[in-house]
């Protein structure tokens, strides 16, 4: 299972892309909204508890200051993914990337591109395919698909 939380649900649109590939390859997803700054408490208790629930990677969106996923690094046992968004507060999206990506030695958050949720589900699920024969099977499909799509589009330019 993948846990996917954001800041807001404001940043909603951005993280479907990541529950809709996570469920296309039948990965169970569990979606909250959890904000660094105004519900600490429930970061608190997400933190330190998703793994107990059996989630086995977090992906973490959030916009402006961003601090949701690396609090949540700091915390929790799993890996974690970092979504910058770019919400109507940000500086043109840089401050949430810079917030999530310059993170301490000993608190790495894997940080995708701005609005990049779609990646990090896929980031997820490679993850979980590391271990997991059916998922990886499915990455395998997956890339083998986009492999193809590129060859089709080739094809008909070079025509």
């Amino acid at each position: 299972m993948v846990g996917i939380i954001m800041g807001s649900d404001s940043d909603l649109p951005i993280m479907q892309e990541a529950i809709e590939v996570l469920e296309s390859f039948d990965i169970k997803v569990e979606v909250d909204i959890v904000s660094a700054h105004r519900t600490p408490e429930k970061l608190f208790d997400y933190a330190n508890n998703a793994h107990k629930r059996g989630v086995q990677v977090i992906v973490a969106g959030a916009g402006g200051a961003a601090h949701l996923p690396g609090m949540v690094a700091s915390m929790s046992p799993l890996p974690v993914i970092g979504v910058p968004v770019k919400s109507r507060n940000s500086i043109d999206g840089w401050d949430s990337v810079l917030s999530i990506l310059q993170m301490p030695g000993g608190v790495p958050v894997a940080t995708v591109a701005l609005d990049g949720a779609k990646n990090a589900g896929i980031l997820a699920a490679q993850i979980i395919g590391a271990s997991d024969k059916c998922v990886l099977d499915k990455i395998v499909a997956y890339k083998e698909g986009l492999k193809l799509k590129v060859e089709k589009a080739s094809e008909r330019v070079r025509k």
